[in-house]
């Protein structure tokens, strides 16, 4: 038994097949909502990404620290002459280099939500261990340095240090809270036992330095995040927009096979229809007709003329719709030619005359003379007149009166109005029998309803000549429908070309 799928473009089935291509961007819109859906603080996932960035940052200012110390140490041995200072230089680098290993190793290894905290915490330890050193540092004496040099030496050294810090470690909370705490301490401590105010000024000095870049480094770290989550609202719009396109292409890959399954159907539905309509038309014709012979029940007669007027309306009704299901799928052609909009309306009226007089309705013209050809279709331009006329004589009681108007637009188009005045159309149900099979609530109550299709026929024919259809109506006071043509489509006569002598051409010199 085959398992493949349906290629056939006759059915409207959903290719399960395909499912999967939104899988992935269905996955990233869950996993991106669920991280900016995190009630307090940032999300899991921005933390690992500040952690990553952090440790991108680490990896590739690496050397700036080892700068640093090695300047201090050199300085401070140029100044002092104190041998111990390279020392101290030896353990800062040394616990630098193991700083560098952890970020190293970090960066091997996956950095998930829930290694996140592990991780900060050992780079937080790191940067504690990093701070004891330059408290180290700043308990550094000089017995041979005489005023305040040395103390101005360490107080900028240590300035130097906090900021290389701060930058270093941006994107790791609390990283310079961690890292100059314990030199704030030993400054503090310092400052107790030897209150000079070169130690009291160095302590209070660094610790507001402190205060203000912990103070700046968490708004710098608060805007990255919010750039973080402005990009990852980005990125689930995109997936969104992604899993919309998916779905729109999913959508329209079935409208196209339900449209062409309706075109399909109504192609053969139409020869399979009209064949036994044809025949049932012409037998019932001759029947109510008595061509072959008297009918001897007079009931018979009458129901051969009810099958003859039930088939011409199902007739009727098959060409309508078959009519919108050309216009909507774009295969109504045009045949335009020359044409005259009030000879066509003179047309009209005629065909409907028999029937508007068997409900003794009155048809009146008002048309301007003297009015040029249009470029238009002129089956359609009479489909839609009569679609328009036949309405009006439906709707109009008896006694009633129609009123035909055809004339110039204001932009130099033309128009045929139709005018009765029967019972109106409720102004919220307009909407409704300008939609294709809508019908208003006076039409619904009426003996003879119709199909619904008429107007919106009417409308897409006009459509097609880039023309407009008006419905006008008040309730117990009637209604107009007036069909527009532009004023592109009405063909101007143009003056008679007047003859002109013809130059004679001028001689040539070769002198």
């Amino acid at each position: 038994m085959s398992t493949g799928v349906s290629t056939s473009t006759d059915k409207i089935i959903v290719d399960k097949s395909r499912s999967h291509r939104n899988k992935a961007v269905s996955r990233a819109v869950r996993t991106t909502r669920e991280r900016l859906q995190t009630a307090t603080g940032l999300a899991p996932g921005f933390e690992r990404e500040m952690l990553q960035l952090h440790i991108a940052s680490a990896a590739q200012s690496a050397l700036a620290v080892p700068v640093v110390v090695v300047l201090i140490a050199a300085g401070g041995i140029y100044l002092t002459q104190e041998i111990g200072l390279i020392a101290w230089a030896i353990l800062a680098l040394s616990v630098h280099a193991l700083g560098m290993i952890v970020a190293r190793r970090a960066r091997k290894q996956e950095i998930t939500a829930d290694n996140t905290r592990r991780w900060q915490q050992i780079f937080l330890i790191a940067q504690v261990f990093m701070g004891l050193t330059w408290a180290a540092f700043a308990l550094q004496t000089c017995g041979q340095c005489s005023g305040v040099t040395f103390d101005f030496y360490k107080g900028s050294s240590l300035l130097v240090a906090l900021a290389v810090t701060a930058i270093s470690t941006l994107m790791l909370r609390h990283a310079v809270l961690y890292a100059f705490l314990p030199t704030v301490g030993a400054l503090s401590i310092s400052a107790l036992l030897r209150p000079d105010p070169a130690t009291v000024g160095m302590a209070a000095i660094i610790a507001a330095a402190m205060m203000f870049l912990v103070f700046m480094t968490h708004r710098l770290r608060h805007t990255s995040a919010q750039l973080l989550s402005s990009q990852s609202e980005k990125d689930d719009l995109i997936a969104e927009l992604e899993v919309a396109k998916s779905m729109s292409d999913e959508a329209r890959r079935r409208a196209e096979e339900a449209n062409l399954a309706k075109s399909r159907f109504l192609a053969s539905m139409s020869h399979e229809l009209r064949t036994p309509l044809n025949a049932i038309l012409g037998f019932s014709e001759v029947m109510s007709t008595e061509v072959l012979g008297p009918l001897n029940n007079p009931v018979y007669k009458e129901y051969t003329s009810d099958i003859h007027r039930s088939g011409q309306h199902l007739l009727n009704l098959i060409n309508e719709i078959l009519d919108l299901s050309r216009i909507e799928a774009g295969k109504y052609d045009l045949s335009e030619d020359s044409v005259h909009l009030v000879d066509i309306a003179e047309d009209c009226i005629g065909m409907v005359q028999l029937r508007a007089r068997a409900k003794n309705i009155t048809i009146a013209e008002q048309v301007e003379g003297d009015m040029p050809a249009v470029w238009a279709d002129e089956k359609a331009l009479r489909q839609v007149i009569l679609n328009l006329l036949s309405n009006a004589v439906k709707f109009t009681p008896q006694g009633g009166e129609i009123l035909v108007k055809a004339g110039w637009t204001a932009g130099g188009g033309q128009y045929v109005s139709i005018k009765d005045n029967g019972p109106g159309i409720p102004e919220e149900e307009i909407p409704v029998v300008l939609s294709a099979f809508g019908q208003g609530s006076i039409a619904i109550k009426s003996a003879e309803q119709g199909t619904g299709l008429g107007l919106p026929i009417v409308q897409a024919i006009l459509a097609k000549h880039n023309g407009e259809f008006i419905l006008k109506s008040k309730l117990r006071e009637g209604t107009e429908a007036i069909a527009i043509l532009p004023a592109k489509r009405v063909l101007q006569s143009l003056p008679a070309v007047t003859e002109t002598q013809a130059v004679a051409p001028r001689k040539k010199s070769f002198a």
